[in-house]
């Protein structure tokens, strides 16, 4: 359920914030008074599209926060799944911080992508609207209604179609891609065998790179190195080299040795170093003699060295690929060699893999059409509700194999008769605004009691419908909102009058500047807000009691 929502610098939004309720949350204004911005920073929130030009002029940022309780064990896990853990009284506070370049939003304190923010949002609240309504049109989109309604099974089955339908179109492509004549196979078999040559005869082994670049930068460097070793050797151990005068050195205070300990001390280190620099000297004379040039072994090194990286830069940047592209071309072409019997188990997998496929269709569109009956007669009996006289609803399922995808080989078309000897068409081709937004109406009464969602919100559902088929659908919605919260923008009093929470939304100027402004109104404002509803240039006497009149049968209306 939804708790509370706090706007801030939002558009013409200052600073508000509601506190809804549950059952039927009524939201009632002027044309322009920002009713939509409301609705629309909800969305917003759950990970809708936002940039700078809904930030209100002057302010560095907006703000959205949605207080949400969980309903359900399964919101509850799934939250915790993703790493958004609810607090222990199951509440959900979800923040969204838009600035001039960017946007940031948190879940329960911890930050979301916009990908998350929309499933949440699936978990949480289902939104209504003209764009919705549309939605109901695609065919598409009426298949995987049925697949909703018909529940887990038939989601786990659409899951497997999925999956299957995946490989046997992997194993097609891999048929087409190695459709090859036997011209096109005997050249590339000789090109393989031509690579597959090169790379034997290198015999690349792992490391042998690194080790050669060593080897050639060493071998490169000799006479430099060489000349350094004398160099250093001349400095340390030549005529009054560094070694000569430490000896020296060394000599003079052990003349004094004994007269003065700390100076005895000193003396040591400088012993110390007197053996070091011998110890050097040694290791350096001995690496100095270790220092060859063999022009033979440089051309060598030289020369395999230029082979590894020619491979490199046909196979691949490493020697582990250079590897495996050794392996990769042989097991090619062993293929090739045996072209016709792998030609031949690759058909046996593609009608192995059909075969599955088709079956688990089959099996998946007998659960859609024992569905789509079921959700027929329910659409049925909810349109009548709604004042559709002698409506007719049927949910017509064909096989299509040859168009068969994803989500199986049924084609799915809603039919719908309006009329008494009308024929049923496609909703598609006959349903008006209004229309539309009755039956979906009906069609989320019908999955009210399937699905785990609790919060509802109906933008305009009103369009294009008044009189009798207004106290209908207001009926519809009032008993909806018996064991749902429901959030609905309306500017029909029939709606207006099954509030069990009404709010105002009104625009103001202050100061020069407009603001959006939205109060939860009192039992009597309610009612003035009602009459202002029904019209009229000025709200009397008799348009109040009609108000309140039309309130009572709204109260018996819900009892039914």
């Amino acid at each position: 359920m939804l708790v509370s929502l706090h706007v801030r610098n939002l558009a013409l939004i200052s600073e508000e914030e509601v506190n809804f309720e549950d059952g039927l949350n009524i939201l009632t204004g002027e044309t322009g008074a920002g009713k939509s911005i409301i609705i629309g920073s909800i969305g917003i929130a759950l990970g809708g599209k936002a940039d700078k030009s809904i930030i209100r002029d002057g302010a560095d940022y907006a703000l959205i926060e949605l207080v949400f309780t969980a309903d359900t064990k399964r919101q509850l896990d799934r939250l915790s799944e993703m790493g958004f853990p609810a607090e222990d009284d199951g509440t959900i506070l979800i923040k969204r911080k838009i600035m001039p370049t960017r946007s940031v939003a948190s879940v329960n304190g911890e930050a979301a992508t916009g990908r998350e923010l929309k499933e949440i949002a699936g978990l949480l609240i289902d939104v209504y609207g003209q764009r919705e309504n549309q939605t109901l049109l695609r065919r598409g989109r009426q298949l995987s209604i049925i697949d909703e309604y018909a529940g887990g099974e038939a989601q786990e089955l659409l899951r497997k179609v999925r999956e299957h339908y995946t490989s046997l179109h992997a194993l097609e492509k891999e048929w087409d891609e190695n459709d090859l004549d036997e011209a096109e196979r005997r050249r590339e078999l000789e090109l393989l065998d031509f690579e597959i040559d090169e790379l034997e005869k290198a015999a690349v082994k792992t490391g042998e790179d690194d080790k050669l670049e060593k080897d050639y930068r060493r071998m490169s460097a000799v006479s430099r190195l060489t000349a350094a070793c004398g160099a250093a050797r001349q400095l340390t151990d030549g005529e009054s080299g560094a070694s000569e005068l430490v000896s020296r050195a060394c000599r003079e205070l052990s003349e004094v040795n004994g007269d003065d300990e700390a100076l005895d001390a000193i003396a040591s280190q400088l012993s110390d170093i007197d053996s070091l620099l011998s110890d050097f000297n040694r290791s350096l004379d001995d690496y100095t003699e270790s220092l060859t040039f063999d022009p033979e072994e440089f051309r060598t090194v030289e020369e395999r060295l230029d082979l590894i990286n020619h491979l490199k830069d046909k196979y691949g940047p490493t020697i582990e690929d250079i590897q495996k592209a050794l392996e990769k071309r042989k097991q090619k072409a062993e293929e090739l060699s045996d072209y016709a019997a792998g030609r031949k188990r690759l058909e046996e997998n593609i009608k192995k893999e059909k075969a599955e496929y088709l079956a688990l269709c089959g099996e998946l569109s007998g659960i859609r059409r024992k569905a789509a009956d079921e959700f027929a007669r329910k659409m049925k009996a909810e349109l009548l509700e709604l004042n559709f006289n002698q409506v007719e609803f049927e949910v017509s399922l064909t096989e299509n194999r040859d168009s068969a995808g994803e989500t199986g080989f049924d084609e799915c078309v809603f039919l719908i008769s309006m009329n008494p000897g009308e024929e049923k068409r496609p909703l598609d081709t006959i349903a008006s605004g209004g229309e539309l937004s009755r039956i979906m109406l009906a069609m989320k009464t019908v999955f009210a009691g399937k699905d785990d969602i609790h919060t509802f919100i109906f933008d305009e559902i009103d369009t294009g419908i008044s009189g009798q088929t207004a106290w209908k659908v207001a009926g519809k919605l009032g008993r909806l909102a018996g064991n749902h919260q429901i959030i609905c923008i309306t500017h029909l009093p029939q709606i207006a009058s099954m509030e069990d929470c009404h709010f105002l939304i009104r625009k103001d100027t202050e100061n020069g500047r407009t603001y959006t402004h939205i109060t939860r109104l009192s039992e009597e404002e309610s009612t003035e807000e009602l009459g202002r509803l029904l019209g009229g240039m000025k709200v009397t006497k008799a348009v109040l009691e009609n108000a309140s009149e039309m309130k009572r049968e709204a109260k018996e209306a819900k009892k039914m």
